[in-house]
């Protein structure tokens, strides 16, 4: 579904992404695994088209994206949903996930949509009318998942979902995204807390400094010395 090929990408004059290839089947969760700084924020922006690659392929259900505005890669069937609970704060609950059915044809469908992520999340629901400034963090991270929802992605990329949250509330959310990908939706996680994402996905990759050092499933980087040694306490 999603295949990136020796994408290379800098920040002004200092380089960050060195030759990074890798690749997403339909109906995986894939993780990329990596310490703060590693470079998964920078593969998400680019191939979100917020960030222009300096050079290297990114190619989506075999259509080149790299090149594209975000908002046609979004059309496309692309959701990136960034770390740090980016929300609208003095909006409502219900206001936000509404912003998030803008692209598109998607605002036709907009109410079909939202029962559909307060199926998924009850307390959205619950919490509708408030100022999603009074949600508690898990709460927001879970706004900002379903606000991406809302154009009924094929392809979605959570970046750092654990985040400053309480393992109960990590433990509901990765339910809820193996749920999505019962549902058919593929995704693509970056990850500190490796362990929990190892559990999750089908496949990971490593990336240090940049690059990719290390692939493979799931079974076998749990196995690794590497990862056992570099992310696990082990």
């Amino acid at each position: 579904m999603l295949e990136v090929r020796n994408l290379n990408a800098s920040y002004g004059m200092i380089p960050v992404l060195h030759d990074v290839s890798f690749n997403v089947q339909e109906g995986e969760i894939v993780t990329l695994l990596g310490s703060n700084g590693a470079g998964k924020s920078t593969i998400l922006n680019a191939i979100q088209g917020i960030l222009k690659p300096g050079s290297g392929q990114i190619i989506f259900q075999g259509r080149p994206i790299n090149g594209l505005p975000p908002h046609k890669i979004v059309e496309a069937g692309v959701i990136h949903i960034p770390e740090g609970h980016r929300i609208f704060p003095y909006l409502t609950v219900q206001e936000n996930l509404m912003l998030g059915a803008y692209p598109g044809d998607n605002w036709k469908n907009r109410r079909q949509a939202l029962a559909w992520v307060c199926a998924l999340f009850p307390i959205l629901a619950e919490r509708a009318q408030q100022q999603s400034r009074l949600l508690s963090g898990g709460e927001q991270q879970m706004l900002c998942i379903a606000r991406g929802l809302m154009t009924k992605p094929s392809f979605i990329m959570v970046d750092e979902p654990s985040i400053g949250l309480a393992p109960v509330i990590v433990d509901g959310l990765f339910e809820t995204l193996g749920k999505l990908r019962g549902m058919g939706i593929t995704i693509l996680i970056p990850e500190q807390n490796a362990l929990r994402a190892l559990q999750l996905a089908d496949r990971g990759y490593v990336i240090q400094h940049g690059r990719v050092v290390i692939e493979g499933t799931s079974a076998d980087l749990m196995k690794s010395d590497m990862i056992k040694k570099a992310y696990l306490g082990r």
